[in-house]
């Protein structure tokens, strides 16, 4: 199953879980502090929320912290690696990667603005001892160009 994934940062993340949970009739499938994410049935969705009161402001782009598309398996990451590359994006693989609470591989490009995409399997969930480094500092994508190439990635740094 593939399902788009929009992460948010936002002010206040009880306001904001208690805000989605409404507005999608469901409670997060995972919560720890700072961070929230929804497993939306309907619409497909998979929606992250990040307290990051700094980001704040500038409208709508203050909000975003970036995009993804959720996969089922690795093999699945492999392929949207391979089809990025023919279509002559620039990517950032990170394998066995830990942030936000869960140990995933992923592949990001950004789109021509700069926004961050991301596609990406979980693989497990992370401990909270080792998901510590996943800040919210950590959590918001730096762009980054890649032999100057168009389209930058972002950064490894980057996480969720």
């Amino acid at each position: 199953m593939a399902r788009v994934q929009l992460a948010l940062n936002v002010s206040d993340l009880d306001v904001a879980v208690d805000f989605y949970s409404k507005l999608f009739a469901t409670e997060p499938a995972k919560r720890q502090p700072g961070y929230a994410n929804f497993a939306i049935a309907e619409p497909p969705l998979k929606l992250v929320l990040i307290e990051n009161p700094a980001a704040r402001g500038g409208g709508v782009m203050g909000a975003l912290n970036h995009l993804g598309v959720e996969l089922s398996t690795p093999l699945e990451v492999q392929g949207a690696i391979g089809r990025l590359a023919a279509e002559g994006l620039s990517t950032e693989v990170q394998e066995s990667t830990t942030c936000c609470f869960a140990v995933q591989d992923k592949v990001w490009v950004n789109d021509p603005d700069g926004a961050p995409w991301e596609y990406y399997t979980v693989l497990a969930d992370a401990s909270d001892e080792v998901a510590l480094g996943c800040s919210t500092e950590r959590c918001t994508p730096i762009s980054i160009e890649v032999s100057g190439a168009p389209g930058s990635v972002a950064s490894p740094t980057a996480c969720c």
